[in-house]
C-alpha cells in the first residue's frame, strides 16, 4: 500500500493527452464542489490525468492507492507513544480534509468494506469526520477540498462493488478507455526516442487485438498503455520487432498455458511474421 504526498513535476514526456475532455469535467466538477470517480481498466492513464489536473490547478494532491492491507488508521491516522507521551498522528484523509487538498483515492473498490464504510463518513454532504481516535475531535473538511476516486473493472483480480450509498458520494463518473490508435501512438511516442514508427503501430494494433479478445472473454488478460509504452521502449533498445511483440505481449499468456499463449503466439506470427 502506498501513500504519498504529491509535489507535483511534470515533465513534457508525462504529458496527458486529453482525447475525451477529461479536464473540462474535472473543472467543472472541482467548481461545483462535486466529488469525482473515474472508472476504467488499468492502464489507460487514470493517475497521470489526475497529477497533471492537479499540476494545472495548482493544487496540493495527496494520494493513497487501496488494497486489501489498507487499514483505518492509515485514512484517519493512529495514537502514538513517544517518550512517555501519547500523542495522534493524522492520516491521509484527516490531513487533506484540515488542509483542503485535492485526495486521490486510487482503486477504491480495492479496500475492505470498515475502510470504506469509515470514508463514507468524511464523504457525505456535511464533510465532516468525527475523530474517534483522538478523544471525538470533529474535523471539518477546509474549502477546496477536493476528492478524485477511481475504480478498476470488477473482472480485475480484488476489486469488488462500491457499496451504493459511496457511490452516490461521487456523483461526477468519468469513463477514461483506452484511447483511439492515433491518440495511443501518440502518447507511446512521448516516451520513445527511436524511429520505429510504423512498428510501434503495429505493437498497438495487436494490443488492441488482445483487449478486444480479453473483453469477449476469448483471453484471460488485457494489455494496458504501459505495455505499448514497455514496447517502443524496448524497440529503441534495439531488440527486433518480433522478439519485442513476443517479451512484451506474448509471454505473460504462459500463465494461463500453452493453449493461451499459442493464441497470441500465432496472432503475433501473423502480424510480425515467425
Amino acid at each position: 500500500m502506498r501513500i504519498r504526498l504529491e509535489a507535483i513535476v511534470l515533465a513534457e514526456s508525462s504529458l496527458y493527452i486529453d482525447w475525451n475532455n477529461s479536464f473540462e469535467v474535472l473543472d467543472k466538477a472541482y467548481a461545483a464542489n462535486l466529488f469525482v470517480l473515474i472508472i476504467g481498466p488499468k492502464g489507460t492513464g487514470k493517475t497521470t490525468l489526475v497529477r497533471q489536473f492537479a499540476a494545472k490547478r495548482g493544487i496540493n494532491l495527496e494520494s493513497i492507492n487501496f488494497s486489501l492491507r489498507t487499514r483505518e488508521s492509515h485514512l484517519v491516522g493512529a495514537k502514538t507513544l513517544e517518550n512517555g507521551a501519547i500523542g495522534f498522528e493524522q492520516g491521509i484523509l484527516v490531513k487533506s480534509m484540515k488542509e483542503g487538498n485535492m485526495l486521490y483515492l486510487d482503486e477504491i473498490n480495492s479496500a475492505e468494506a470498515d475502510v470504506l464504510l469509515r470514508l463514507d463518513e468524511a464523504l457525505d454532504d456535511r464533510r465532516q469526520l468525527v475523530l474517534k481516535e483522538s478523544s471525538g475531535e470533529l474535523i471539518n473538511a477546509a474549502k477546496g477540498w477536493f476528492v478524485v476516486a477511481t475504480i478498476n473493472p470488477l473482472s480485475h483480480v480484488g476489486t469488488k462493488e462500491l457499496p451504493p450509498q459511496l457511490l452516490s458520494r461521487f456523483p461526477i463518473r468519468l469513463r477514461l478507455d483506452y484511447p483511439p490508435e492515433e491518440i495511443e501512438f501518440q502518447i507511446v511516442k512521448q516516451y520513445s526516442s527511436g524511429s520505429h514508427e510504423k512498428d510501434i503501430m503495429q505493437g498497438i494494433k495487436l494490443a488492441n487485438i488482445l483487449r478486444q479478445a480479453a473483453a469477449v472473454e476469448e483471453l484471460y488478460y488485457s494489455p494496458s498503455l504501459r505495455e505499448t509504452i514497455a514496447f517502443a521502449k524496448i524497440l529503441d533498445s534495439g531488440m527486433k520487432t518480433r522478439q519485442a511483440a513476443e517479451v512484451v505481449f506474448a509471454n505473460v499468456y504462459l500463465q494461463w498455458g500453452n493453449v493461451e499463449f499459442q493464441k497470441v503466439n500465432d496472432i503475433i506470427t501473423s502480424m510480425f511474421g515467425s
